[in-house]
């Protein structure tokens, strides 16, 4: 009666780990999901951008008359960049497009170019809800891959903490830190 009581009992502790092993993985899980879809509308924002900034080669050359224009956007044209060097690259030529829209009063007047210019900042309120909410997602997933006892599991998963949009990562210590 003894053996049977301390099977059942080990039994019971042997299930009960391991439901909450797969409740705490099927949350994993699920930040996983939502952090691919998140990934997944900044993909689609940041080729918006893009596309805005690839239309806008053409009106500035007509305008203008210049042969070099938005050459950092030409060069992506070739480039398999990651979207965190997308979006750094994409901010340069949407730099370098602003300042052809404050050098040149043509580009001003440009039917085209007002369009690109407003679906741009259009895009640009996009991008920082985006970003939001990526981040959001990942400061809850890498509470998750640090904290205890969720963190075992990470360890078991192999679940690492990851980067924020923004460049910040968190250290060994759980603080932010500021890549550059």
């Amino acid at each position: 009666m003894e053996v049977l009581m301390s099977v059942i009992f080990l039994t019971v502790i042997v299930c009960i780990l391991a439901i909450w092993f797969v409740a705490i993985y099927n949350k994993f899980q699920e930040y996983v999901i939502r952090i691919n879809e998140a990934e997944a509308d900044i993909d689609s924002t940041l080729r918006k951008r893009f596309d805005l900034l690839n239309k806008s080669i053409e009106v500035i050359k007509a305008v203008t008359e210049e042969e070099q224009v938005l050459e950092i956007i030409t060069n992506l044209r070739s480039q398999k960049l990651n979207n965190f060097e997308l979006d750094r690259q994409i901010y340069e030529g949407i730099n370098e497009f602003n300042g052809y829209k404050e050098n040149n009063e043509k580009l001003k007047k440009n039917e085209g170019f007002i369009k690109i210019d407003i679906a741009l900042n259009e895009t640009e309120a996009e991008m920082v809800a985006d970003r939001k909410y990526y981040n959001d997602i990942i400061t809850d997933y890498n509470k998750m891959v640090k904290s205890i006892p969720s963190n075992i599991i990470a360890k078991v998963c192999k679940f690492k903490c990851k980067n924020y949009f923004d460049g910040k990562n968190m250290t060994e210590n759980g603080k932010a830190d500021i890549k550059i």
